[in-house]
């Protein structure tokens, strides 16, 4: 499909305003800091769709984190530099009309920055460093609980991530969380990144409801801002680190986790 210069234009600098807002933000810092985070406390509605974003939100990162870090020498403050790359050149695809996975991705951005670094690092061992532990992260302390007292109020979960099928399908098993789920969504099927609206029209569109009736899920401000323009309510978890992109539309709720979330949302309708 043709996309018209002014269109193509609008998607690229709000990429480049993502890409800017993330280097500045301390993406795998191990403390945050959720006093800034003011939002206005909102009656949460009872949605007929929960969507859930994966990596942080869902899964620690840390054992990543520690793997990523070695690759490149040690160097544990290039960390946030190769994440926003990754994310970068994920909305790059997107712009451009073409795909790769979010793997190719990761394994492509972690070479620039040890090129831009002067640190030898080969495709295989970039590939090994961010392979190996993502299809073994472990979930958050509070998943579990959280997702079941979910299913308990009835609600429909499904998880939107911008990983690969595959991908997910074994994070998940490896995390024992596949049984909460009614569905997996990735972005592999549409070729489009979060946070572009029209992955979360499609998500809508795959569940058969309306914008009014999803919730996003999600530990990433960019994610937020991405369902919050789609016409979602959203709710941010906040994960150590993890602060919310001041230009966007806010969030409709702020947690620490989702037993917070549990208790705010009435049973399903």
């Amino acid at each position: 499909m043709a996309r018209s210069p002014s269109s193509l234009l609008s998607r690229i600098c709000c990429a480049t305003a993502l890409g800017l807002g993330l280097l500045s933000s301390p993406v795998f810092a191990q403390t945050g800091n959720t006093d800034a985070m003011q939002v206005e406390k909102k009656e949460l509605r009872a949605p007929k769709v929960i969507f859930f974003d994966v990596n942080e939100t869902l899964l620690d990162l840390t054992a990543m984190r520690s793997s990523v870090g070695e690759a490149l020498g040690g160097r544990d403050d290039l960390l946030p530099l190769w994440f926003s790359t990754m994310l970068h050149h994920s909305l790059v695809d997107s712009t451009t009309g073409r795909f790769h996975t979010f793997g190719e991705i990761g394994v492509a951005s972690l070479l620039m920055v040890a090129e831009i670094e002067g640190i030898e690092l080969t495709k295989e061992q970039a590939k090994t460093a961010i392979v190996t532990p993502l299809r073994n992260l472990p979930p958050h302390p509070d998943v579990r609980d959280g997702l079941q007292a979910l299913k308990d109020k009835g609600y429909k979960l499904v998880s939107l991530t911008n990983s690969s099928n595959k991908g997910v399908y074994t994070q998940f098993k490896n995390a024992d969380l596949l049984s909460y789920f009614d569905e997996r969504l990735s972005v592999e099927d549409i070729n489009l990144y979060k946070p572009d609206t029209r992955t979360y029209e499609w998500a809508i569109e795959k569940m058969g409801i309306e914008a009014e009736d999803a919730m996003l899920v999600a530990a990433h401000g960019w994610d937020i801002a991405g369902a919050k323009q789609a016409g979602w309510q959203a709710a941010f978890i906040a994960r150590p680190g993890k602060v919310l992109y001041p230009l966007a539309l806010s969030p409709d709720t702020v947690v620490s986790g989702l037993d917070e979330l549990v208790s705010q949302l009435p049973k399903a309708k």
